[in-house]
């Protein structure tokens, strides 16, 4: 079954993609969409291309573990993207995916432009991967 991730963001959201046995999660796409509404009709249109089984969608918990108005959003967005594909959609606790993602890139000497563009998407990826790699 594929899967698909979402790392929720204010102007940029990036989409990561499982292989179909579920072992490896590789970046997919970066949307940048600020209205709710189209980054949700944009997001379902690539989950039903990819013919996603489940989408895992990034919770972005405070570091104490709290939930604060983007954890909230993106239980919103989870629940209204499940309703308009008919796909599940799972929860997964963000904490340090983007600063983890950060240092991948600068590991890669991946700077500036290139760096924002590909931030989400890796993000997201990593994300996906800790999802695939606690369900084993």
């Amino acid at each position: 079954m594929v899967i698909i991730s979402v790392d929720l963001g204010k102007a940029r959201t990036g989409l990561a993609i499982s292989d179909a046995m579920g072992f490896l999660a590789s970046p997919l796409d970066m949307i940048e969409e600020k209205s709710p509404k189209n980054l949700l009709e944009k997001v379902a249109q690539v989950v039903q291309r990819e013919k996603a089984g489940l989408v895992v969608v990034g919770l972005p918990k405070n570091m104490d573990g709290s939930e604060g108005e983007s954890a909230q959003n993106a239980r919103e967005f989870a629940q209204s993207l499940s309703e308009k594909t008919g796909v599940k959609t799972v929860m997964q606790d963000e904490r340090g995916t983007t600063i983890t993602a950060h240092g991948y890139l600068s590991q890669r000497d991946v700077k500036g432009k290139k760096r924002k563009a590909k931030v989400d998407t890796v993000a997201a990826a990593i994300i996906l991967q800790n999802y695939l790699d606690s369900n084993r």
